[in-house]
Parts: C-alpha cells; structure tokens; sequence
C-alpha cells in the first residue's frame, strides 16, 4: 500500500476526506512527525527514508529540490502537487485513483500534478 507525507501547509479537509473515504489510507502530517518549520530538502530526505510519497502545495520548491534529489541519485519516493484551487472533493478523488492504479514504489521518482 502507498504511503503518504502530508506537507506542513498542506489542506487538511483534503486529508480529513481521504481518512473519511479511505479509513485504512496511511498518512502521516508533517506536523505528526516532528518536522514543522523544516526546509524542504529535510522533509523530502525524511519521505524517502520513509518510503512515503509527499502531497504539497508548494509547486515553487519541492519540484526543485526533488529533481534535485533525483539528479544526485537520492532516492525520492514521489511527490503529488496540488493546485491550491482545485476542489477538494475532485483532489480527494484523484489522489484515490493515483492509489487505486498505482503499485508500490511505482511512484519512485516521478511527479504527479493534481488535478488529473
């Protein structure tokens, strides 16, 4: 099953709706695991060593420091970027359907751009 890393500013409707659809999904807030206020780079080693993939909103950075991962040969288990403006309901199930079709470490090295 997938694993996720929810980012420090990330909706948390959006994951309350996926816990409400999905009670088994598991995710983890960045705020859970001790890594509020941590640079990018910091939160995204932390996802890999996890083997969570990160949900964001932050398409300024985390693409640049996960390419840049990708690029030293780190491991970086995925990202999903969400649009700040797209409906929480088709987010919800996008992610679910990115769940629904996608193996284990399928997202490894890739970025997925929400909504589908």
């Amino acid at each position: 099953m997938l694993k996720f890393l929810a980012d420090e500013n990330f909706d948390n409707t959006i994951v309350r709706g996926l816990f409400r659809r999905r009670p088994s999904i598991d995710i983890v807030r960045v705020q859970d695991v001790s890594l509020s206020g941590e640079e990018d780079p910091t939160i995204l080693a932390w996802a890999a060593q996890e083997d969570r993939i990160l949900l964001t909103h932050d398409v300024a950075t985390i693409t640049r420091f996960a390419y840049e991962r990708i690029r030293e040969g780190l491991p970086m288990s995925g990202v999903i970027e969400v649009s700040t403006d797209a409906q929480v309901g088709r987010v919800i199930e996008d992610i679910l359907m990115v769940i629904d079709c996608s193996l284990e470490g399928e997202l490894e090295g890739q970025i997925y751009y929400l909504p589908l």
